[in-house]
């Protein structure tokens, strides 16, 4: 049997105490299964926000999308995850990667590093976080057993630690564009995905119990015109194709009736079960929640 759907919302916008709680409880009231908060310079802090999303809401699980690991000390992270944790009533979930944005690291006055010393960051970080989670002695302690844990990320020694380490492994399904410092990202192809997943799957092989698939969608539009949908994103990218375009993971084009459809043949080539949307696409997408519920 197919793992069953979830759906969670990745809030961007910065916003006052009264219009965050108001945003997080509309995304509860259409259905989204999680709520979810970046970790950019020029964003909102996650951990406040997920605190404040707790507060104003019942049933969402609340997580990270991503925690930037260079960004952060393991042993502070810890006590921030485990006492966040707590105030949620045991609802959060840890998305964990690398970062790819070299501004923002220098904008911190932080080191960025070479992509093998980043991965190599963010291992040492998730062996400590489960080293410190895990220990009755940590002080403060989260509300789970066992924190959920998403890693995110494309190439081979990322879907390695992803298999070795995470509950949910997450494809963004797209890559840096070489020498860019602002995180500028380029999708993949499906086939590429293909590619991507079955290197996944086969580091994944000696595992207990499977891990939950996500990806990430970059692009909703409730449509009776894919192709004029998609032509403005044809057109940034030259070396992809609209027929690649139609079929491309990150972009959910086309009638609620289509996207739904496009949404359980991902599923099933792919196997991702949890989407996550982008804020500006959360009430458009809502319809395809709602015509997935329970599936």
């Amino acid at each position: 049997m197919p793992r069953p759907f979830r759906f969670g919302v990745d809030l961007l916008t910065p916003s006052s105490a009264g219009e965050w709680r108001a945003k997080c409880r509309r995304a509860e009231d259409l259905g989204y299964d999680v709520i979810l908060v970046p970790d950019h310079l020029g964003m909102i802090a996650p951990f406040p926000a997920l605190v404040a999303a707790a507060e104003a809401t019942e049933r969402p699980r609340l997580g990270t999308y991503v925690l930037n690991a260079g960004f952060w000390n393991p042993a502070l992270l810890a006590r921030d995850v485990a006492t966040t944790d707590a105030l949620a009533s045991g609802r959060l979930e840890l998305g964990l990667g690398t970062g790819y944005v070299q501004a923002e690291h220098d904008r911190a006055g932080l080191p960025y590093g070479s992509p093998r010393e980043r991965v190599d960051q963010l291992r040492r970080t998730v062996a400590e976080l489960e080293r410190l989670l895990g220990s009755p002695e940590q002080l403060p302690r989260p509300a789970q057993p066992r924190v959920p844990l998403l890693i995110g990320g494309n190439g081979d020694r990322m879907l390695e630690l992803t298999a070795e380490h995470a509950d949910i492994a997450s494809f963004i399904c797209r890559r840096p564009v070489p020498g860019s410092r602002s995180g500028q990202l380029m999708p993949l192809t499906p086939a590429e995905v293909d590619e991507r997943v079955i290197r996944y799957e086969k580091f994944a092989s000696g595992r207990a119990e499977p891990a939950e698939l996500n990806v990430l969608i970059q692009v909703v539009a409730v449509t009776e015109d894919r192709e004029r949908a998609l032509q403005p994103l044809v057109d940034r990218l030259p070396e992809l194709t609209m027929e690649q375009a139609l079929v491309m993971p990150i972009a959910l084009v086309g009638t609620v009736e289509q996207i739904v459809a496009q949404v359980r043949a991902q599923r099933e080539r792919y196997g991702f079960s949890y989407l996550t949307v982008l804020e500006p696409f959360m009430e458009e997408f809502a319809p395809v929640i709602e015509a997935l519920r329970d599936e």
